[in-house]
């Protein structure tokens, strides 16, 4: 059983243009409550995921959100109307804010806005760990294997296997790498 054969207390729908993998949990279409995308597809997880509780997608009308296979959302906000990327075996815990904007919000408060941010676009590598309270911004890439330590604020490339910590967060480290 999945999180969507359950009864859910918010009682609206996921939006239709949501695909949510075999076998991955979503905790509430709560976590919709400020999704406007108009893409075909606006958000996309893979296999064996979970949404947990606090996880909300507030994507604009030309954002997209794509999330990879086995994938711990553990209640981060994720606000675009560009692109992120989760890559496959990555965690992302509580209280982590992706916003792909300085000014990023949810989308029913843009009022007239309408446009793409421009080049907006944020990755996170697979087999990343995101610490709490972490805010990626705007121009981060998270490499493979990359550990962002708790409230650490990334804005640039983190290289594959760093770990990164603080605010403005840099390279305080090298997590092992498998191969």
């Amino acid at each position: 059983m999945t999180g969507l054969d359950a009864p859910d207390w918010w009682g609206e729908p996921v939006p239709e243009n949501v695909t949510i993998g075999e076998g991955s949990w979503l905790y509430s279409s709560f976590a919709f409550s400020h999704y406007a995308s108009r893409r075909p597809v606006g958000v996309s997880v893979g296999r064996k995921t979970g949404i947990y509780i606090g996880t909300m997608f507030n994507v604009g009308r030309h954002g997209e959100v794509v999330v990879g296979d086995f994938c711990t959302l553990a209640g981060p906000i994720i606000s675009t109307n560009g692109r992120v990327v989760i890559g496959d075996h990555t965690l992302i815990s509580f209280r982590v804010v992706i916003a792909d904007d300085a000014v990023s919000m949810p989308p029913t408060s843009r009022g007239a806005v309408d446009a793409p941010s421009p080049g907006s676009s944020l990755e996170i590598g697979p087999n990343a760990w995101i610490g709490a309270a972490a805010i990626l911004l705007a121009g981060a890439r998270i490499g493979e294997g990359a550990v962002v330590g708790a409230a650490a604020v990334v804005d640039f490339d983190v290289p594959p296997h760093a770990i990164v910590a603080g605010s403005p967060a840099r390279v305080v480290g090298w997590a092992p790498s498998k191969g």
